[in-house]
């Protein structure tokens, strides 16, 4: 997380210095990105960055981690909004992801993430480093999902479903990325293809 006085500092020079993140974040995956680059941008010293953040990985998981937090609460919305179908509210989710990400102004930076994903950046937007509390959240939606609507008998069954969808989520987003000419259009009606067959199941 940030030092304090990234906090302290006057809006614009905050909004500044994440323009500049993005824009580097943008042109380069995480590994290749360089602070050098982000202070001449931002026009603030070196010296002033670290007075900021830790490092170059503290300000990108700090970014990371705004993003997490509203698509958690899109997603929470979209439960409620789809009357606790917890598929739909999936589907939900992964259009408005797209849809964000594709603006102009993140493109570059989520299509770096997504075609560079490990375990870490994942664990961000799933908000599961600390598992006790990703287990009690996903309790806690779980409350909320319509049971008539999806079969799971115990908190570890609705976990492991959750976990199985989000892998799937990312797997399209990262397909999304790699295939430059797929439209919007055709990722969700992919997704929505798997989500269908979960939904069916394999069994006879």
């Amino acid at each position: 997380m940030p030092n304090p006085t990234f906090f302290n500092l006057a809006e614009e020079k905050r909004r500044e210095l994440i323009r500049a993140a993005y824009q580097e974040f943008s042109r380069a995956p995480f590994a290749e990105a360089l602070i050098a680059n982000i202070v001449k941008s931002a026009g603030i010293s070196r010296g002033s960055f670290y007075q900021y953040f830790e490092d170059k990985e503290d300000l990108y998981f700090y970014l990371l981690n705004k993003h997490a937090e509203k698509s958690k609460e899109r997603f929470y919305k979209s439960l409620k909004e789809r009357d606790g179908d917890l598929m739909e509210a999936f589907v939900d989710m992964f259009q408005q992801m797209l849809e964000k990400f594709d603006n102009a102004e993140y493109r570059g930076f989520f299509q770096n993430t997504f075609l560079n994903m490990n375990h870490r950046i994942e664990n961000t937007f799933t908000r599961s480093f600390d598992e006790g509390k990703y287990h009690a959240e996903l309790v806690e939606i779980s409350e909320q999902v319509d049971r008539e609507k999806i079969n799971f008998s115990s908190d570890k069954e609705f976990i492991h479903m959750v976990n199985m969808t989000r892998a799937i989520t990312f797997r399209h987003m990262m397909k999304h990325f790699a295939n430059q000419e797929s439209s919007k259009e055709e990722a969700i009606e992919d997704y929505r293809f798997d989500i269908e067959l979960l939904k069916r199941g394999f069994s006879k």
